[in-house]
């Protein structure tokens, strides 16, 4: 059966609600691509979970975890540590409240299942064609999941289409779709975009089981009157899908709607080009263009043994530097403070060589930050297949005033 259209809209007035013709500068805010919709919602969903791990471009920039290292007015080491032990611990304070966040928001989903499931036992179960019906006594709104269809004894006798809507959402499994996009509202509950998707997810679960409820037969001015008496009711399970939807005014006007050509469909592949620039702004890109790129140097992550100062890690060549670290004092008068990116070499015979400014703050900070590394005592190289190997370092010197 063709998807029907009609010239009218529905609209309140007077207390009571009338049909009445659409303005002529109306237009078609959206397309009737309904499961096409869903499908690009999830995956683009997911797809930005990726984007930061898909590498398109190579890079000669190997970059480790930050080691700080802080620049004061005079090169006391004992007040630098002092000021570093001192810092407050934003990091696991907010760690502690995304954690938070995220568990609240888990258990706010399974205290909605688990007061749903104990709804489904109350009451009478019924098998229908490979799916599970549920009648109850009590008048209350229906709702679907999974394989199962919750209604109310008056509601499947006396308005059949609401039972056909329900059966629809489950025959479109829109419960994998929710149980999908859980996973994140878990990831990202702080972000409202993430809330807002969801409700357009679900929106769009309305869109479809309402367009296959009319061509199943249903007569839409009839099912629009069912829609607009049945809007008044009690919140239901966040996880359900449920024949009374907020947005009552949206589905209607869906359903007037014509179906849109399916040669709009190839507008879609405008998404492949801000796709692409979103996957360069994740990929890193080389800071400087005068440094060429080495085959033979090895991540650090990936050297199966790592350079060694002076006994210890990277953190001991921080040190080192921080002590022999002066604050010019031109900069210092004029209160210049900021953050000298460095990267260098430890060479296999552990002479640190090849030291450049990748991002620079001034002329006086920059020449600061280059004399002290330039000046690294030798380390122990380090290893890969039993041999010596090259590894570089991107090193961040920050020159900060108190």
């Amino acid at each position: 059966m063709t998807r029907p259209s009609y010239p009218f809209s529905w609209a309140y007035s007077t207390g009571s609600w009338k049909l009445v013709p659409p303005r002529p500068t109306a237009r078609v805010s959206r397309t009737t691509f309904f499961r096409l919709n869903r499908v690009l919602l999830l995956v683009g969903s997911y797809l930005c979970l990726l984007l930061p791990f898909i590498r398109i471009r190579p890079t000669n920039v190997v970059v480790v975890d930050p080691v700080w290292v802080f620049g004061w007015a005079s090169p006391d080491k004992g007040l630098a540590d002092k000021a570093f032990q001192s810092t407050f611990p934003w990091k696991e304070i907010l760690l502690a409240i995304y954690i938070l966040g995220a568990i609240a928001t888990l258990t706010l989903y399974l205290v909605s299942t688990s007061k749903m499931r104990r709804l489904i036992r109350k009451g009478e179960h019924t098998k229908r064609d490979g799916f599970r019906l549920v009648l109850l006594e009590e008048n209350i709104p229906s709702f679907s999941w999974g394989r199962t269809v919750v209604i109310s004894l008056k509601d499947l006798k006396e308005n059949p289409a609401i039972f056909t809507h329900e059966l629809m959402h489950v025959k479109c499994r829109h419960s994998l779709d929710l149980i999908f996009f859980l996973t994140i509202q878990l990831l990202f509950w702080w972000n409202p975009l993430v809330w807002i998707a969801r409700e357009e997810l679900r929106l769009l679960h309305e869109y479809e089981a309402d367009e296959r409820v009319i061509q199943n037969g249903i007569e839409a001015t009839q099912y629009q009157l069912l829609l607009v008496r049945k809007a008044v009711g009690e919140h239901r399970f966040s996880m359900a899908s449920g024949f009374q939807h907020a947005k009552l005014k949206s589905r209607i006007d869906m359903m007037l709607k014509p179906a849109s050509s399916r040669w709009i469909r190839w507008s879609y592949l405008a998404i492949l080009p801000v796709l692409a620039a979103f996957m360069l702004a994740c990929n890193p890109a080389m800071e400087s263009d005068e440094i060429e790129p080495d085959p033979e140097l090895i991540p650090f992550r990936l050297a199966e043994r790592k350079p060694a100062f002076d006994g210890g890690d990277a953190n001991e060549f921080s040190k080192w530097v921080n002590s022999r670290l002066v604050y010019p004092k031109t900069a210092k008068s004029e209160g210049i403070q900021g953050r000298v990116t460095l990267q260098f070499t430890v060479g296999t015979d552990g002479v640190v060589r090849d030291v450049v400014v990748l991002k620079g703050v001034r002329k006086d900070l920059d020449a600061e930050a280059l004399r002290v590394v330039s000046a690294s005592p030798k380390w122990e190289p380090g290893m890969q297949h039993g041999r010596t190997v090259p590894v570089t370092y991107v090193f961040p010197v920050i020159f900060q005033l108190r």
